[in-house]
Formats: C-alpha cells, structure tokens, sequence
C-alpha cells in the first residue's frame, strides 16, 4: 500500500480498505454504509483506489482440498548461477506454473521459495519430476510439505 501521508488518501479511504479486505463482497450501499459516507462517494473513491494501485483485485477464498488440492508444499530453490539473466529465465518459466501460487525471491539457504498446491504426494512427486527440477538453472531444491496449515492468507495488519 501507499504511504498514508499521501495526499489524496485519508481516515475514510483506509475505513474503506479495511472493509473490503474482511469482506471483499461488500455491495457498494453496505460500504457506504459501513464508513459512514454517501454510496456515491464511496463509489468514486472506491474506484481511485483501484486506479491508484491500493487495490490489485477482489476474488473468492476457495477452499483448497474442496477441489482436490489439499496438499501444500514449500520449496526452496537454489539457482546455478546468480545473474539477472539466470533469475529471469527461471521467473519466466515459474509464471507459466498454474501449480505455484507463490514465488519469492529469498535471502538466505535458497534464491527462491516457492508455494505450491497439489492433490497428495504422488502429484508432487510428477510435478517435481517432469518440471521443477527441469526449471532453467535449477541447481538445487529441498522440499517441505506442510503438515498444518496453522495462519493462511491473513490481513494485512494496518
């Protein structure tokens, strides 16, 4: 998010992200509603929120084992090489992975942490055979399946 000191962002544009990150469903009149201003000027500043870059979008939780993907596994990247060259190809190539929800460019053990869903282990073990050891300059991985999910897709804490 932008800093708040922004000129054009005050007390109601922040009630207003509050609300539709706790329940991004909201009708237009029930936001209005709920931070206290006129539905048309909720609206309009609704819509600069979108525009200035405040919101990205507003989509649906789905539960992910409700449609088969009930296994979450973390792994840790290490590339062959260092370069802008080398961590854009592997960019590149993790984007097209409908398989990874997450890609991190990390410091520490690995260069990259990614999140990954698939239905069980031998849907991994497939996933990890056939295309992410073959991601370019993939060098190493080390893998972490998650036995609870304990703190998932939290709000932002503003």
């Amino acid at each position: 998010m932008r800093e708040s000191s922004n000129e054009g962002f005050d007390r109601v544009d922040l009630k207003i992200l509050r609300a539709l990150q706790s329940e991004g469903r909201l009708s237009n009149a029930d936001l209005a509603e709920r931070v206290n201003v006129s539905a048309a000027t909720c609206h309009r500043r609704t819509q600069r929120l979108f525009e200035e870059g405040y919101i990205s979008g507003v989509r649906a939780e789905v539960v992910p084992a409700a449609v088969g993907l009930g296994a979450l596994v973390m792994v840790g990247v290490v590339l062959d090489r260092s370069t802008p060259e080398s961590f854009a190809a592997f960019e590149g190539a993790v984007m097209e992975m409908k398989e990874v929800l997450d890609c991190n460019l990390v410091a520490g053990d690995f260069d990259y942490l990614l999140k990954i869903r698939v239905r069980d282990m031998a849907d991994f073990n497939k996933l990890h055979g056939q295309k992410l050891i073959a991601l370019p300059g993939v060098r190493q991985t080390r893998t972490f399946f998650v036995m609870k999910e304990v703190k998932e897709n939290a709000r932002l804490p503003f």
